[in-house]
């Protein structure tokens, strides 16, 4: 049976997705097609109520990660937690289950970097991923964050998460964070595409603390780019949207996101082609 699937968000056209989860259903052999649909938060209910039992799934990025939550019936803990969800299943029964899969994305890009445990962590931007990279970092042992953000008032959301942590938090200005980034065991940039940084972070940061930039597109984001300049150990958006793309396919193709695919190493395999191709 032919499916639909889509990633949704303003703006999207950028998204790599379409790419990485085509070539996860070709590998599969299922004949499922995955769109893109730009969408503002105010047209996501109206879209998602007009769809049709051909669908099967969709993803969310910015700014409609909250907006998605809002829309299920179902949800776990994780998506509980950051207030967020990238993923809602249309479940043949008619409900809609969301789940979170930046939070383990996250996780394995840090590891990947090398980064086993973190104490202290540095977080540029407060939205619904930064939210998902504290809850990440609070499994690898997080006692204290500092978040830089361009408007301070608007981290109601990240303060009471790390309130609900038991986690240590300050609040700098972004125009900061070259002055708060010394001792970090991670700096984080989830800021929006076409913030620039605008400062040369110190080199002793650069070269201790591993850099998770969540941007994809265009590669190297603005920290990952500093970090390239002395050789620091970067975790990519590239392989957080990879590493949470698999369990995207994983929750859409089974139901569950913690199953491993049948074929998942050629699946991973092939969807990494793909992005490394794009």
């Amino acid at each position: 049976m032919s499916r639909r699937l889509a990633v949704l968000g303003h703006p999207v056209e950028h998204s790599l997705s379409p790419l990485l989860h085509s070539a996860a259903y070709a590998q599969l052999g299922l004949d499922w097609r995955y769109e893109r649909h730009d969408l503002r938060e105010h047209e996501l209910r109206s879209f998602v109520d007009g769809l049709d039992r051909s669908w099967r799934g969709l993803s969310a990025t910015m700014p409609l990660k909250e907006e998605l939550f809002g829309l299920a019936d179902e949800w776990d803990d994780t998506v509980a937690l950051t207030g967020a969800a990238n993923t809602l299943l249309l479940a043949d029964d008619g409900r809609r289950i969301a789940r979170n899969t930046d939070v383990a994305g996250i996780d394995r890009s840090l590891r990947d970097a090398g980064l086993d445990s973190a104490r202290h962590a540095v977080i540029a931007g407060a939205g619904a991923t930064a939210r998902s990279v504290l809850v990440a970092l609070d499994g690898l042992g997080l006692r204290s964050a500092t978040v830089a953000v361009r408007e301070p008032a608007r981290t109601g959301s990240l303060a009471g998460l790390a309130d609900e942590l038991g986690l240590d938090l300050d609040i700098v200005r972004l125009g900061d964070l070259e002055h708060v980034v010394d001792g970090a065991d991670v700096v984080a940039w989830t800021v929006p595409n076409g913030v620039g940084l605008g400062q040369s972070l110190p080199f002793d940061a650069r070269t201790t603390a591993v850099a998770l930039d969540v941007t994809y597109e265009p590669w190297p984001g603005p920290l990952a780019a500093q970090w390239i300049e002395v050789g620091g150990r970067i975790a990519s958006g590239r392989d957080m949207l990879l590493h949470q793309a698999v369990r995207q396919v994983r929750f859409f193709v089974s139901g569950q996101t913690d199953s491993p695919l049948g074929d998942e190493a050629g699946v991973e395999a092939a969807m990494r082609a793909a992005l490394d191709a794009a």
